[in-house]
C-alpha cells in the first residue's frame, strides 16, 4: 500500500497550517520545518484576534485557557479552543480553532487542526492530527523507537526509512482512537477510520477502515 498523499489525508481549509501542508507530498515531510512554520505563522497572525501572553505564544483572544496549563513557545492556540487543566503543550505547537487539549495531555511539535480533541492524558509528539479528529482517554502517539532507529513507515512487508528518529503519526481528518490504544512510531491512519480501544496500531491504516481490538481490520460504512 502506498504512502497517502498530504491532500488525500486533509481538508486543508480546516487548519491555518493548510498552505504550509500543501507544499509536502506526505506530511511526515513537513514534521522538521513545523517550528520554523510557527515561528513565521505567528507575525501574521491579526492583533486584534491574538495576544501575545509571553514571548513567542500567541492565543486567540475567545480561546479557554485554564491557569494550570502551560504553554512553552513557539505555539499558537486558535479561535475557541479549550486548553484544560494541567495540560502541557512543549512548543513547535499549532492547536486548531475549537480544538481540546485536556486534562495531563502532552503535545509538542506537532500541527492540530480544528476540531481536534485530545481531552483525557494523551500523547502527541511529532506528528499531525487532521479535522475533529479524537484520542479517547489514555490514547497516546509514541513518537520514538525503543532502538534509537530512525522511523520506518510499514506497508506489509515493505518498510519506507523516513530519516527522521522523531516521527509519531499522522491521522487524517474524523479519524477516532479508542481509549488506552497506542499508535507506533510511523503510523498513517487514514480519513473516517475508528480505532477500537486497547489497540496496536502499527503501519498503514487505510481510509474509512475499522481497527477491531486484536488486530482485525474491517471496512467502515457510510454511516
Amino acid at each position: 500500500m502506498k504512502i497517502p498523499f498530504t491532500n488525500e489525508l486533509f481538508d486543508l481549509s480546516n487548519s491555518l497550517a493548510g498552505d504550509f501542508l500543501s507544499k509536502f507530498e506526505h506530511p511526515h515531510e513537513a514534521l522538521t520545518k513545523i517550528r520554523e512554520f510557527i515561528i513565521s505563522l505567528s507575525k501574521t497572525l491579526p492583533t486584534d484576534e491574538y495576544t501575545e501572553v509571553a514571548e513567542g505564544v500567541f492565543i486567540a483572544n475567545d480561546a479557554s485557557v485554564a491557569e494550570s496549563a502551560t504553554i512553552l513557545p513557539p505555539t499558537i492556540i486558535g479561535h475557541k479552543a479549550e486548553i484544560r487543566v494541567g495540560a502541557f503543550i512543549r512548543g513547535s505547537a499549532l492547536i486548531g480553532n475549537e480544538a481540546v487539549i485536556g486534562n495531563s495531555t502532552e503535545i509538542k511539535n506537532a500541527i492540530i487542526f480544528d476540531g481536534v480533541q485530545l481531552p483525557h492524558y494523551n500523547y502527541v509528539g511529532d506528528s499531525i492530527l487532521g479535522y475533529k479528529a479524537h484520542l479517547g482517554a489514555g490514547a497516546v502517539i509514541s513518537n520514538y523507537k525503543l532502538d534509537h532507529k530512525t522511523v520506518n513507515i510499514r506497508s506489509g512487508d515493505e518498510k519506507t526509512d523516513t530519516k527522521l528518529r522523531k516521527f509519531g503519526a499522522i491521522l487524517g481528518d474524523f479519524t477516532e482512537v479508542g481509549c488506552n490504544s497506542v499508535v507506533f512510531p510511523g503510523s498513517i491512519i487514514g480519513k473516517r477510520c475508528l480505532i477500537y480501544p486497547l489497540s496496536s496500531v502499527r503501519g498503514i491504516i487505510p481510509h474509512e477502515s475499522i481497527l477491531h481490538t486484536g488486530g482485525v481490520l474491517t471496512h467502515r460504512e457510510a454511516d
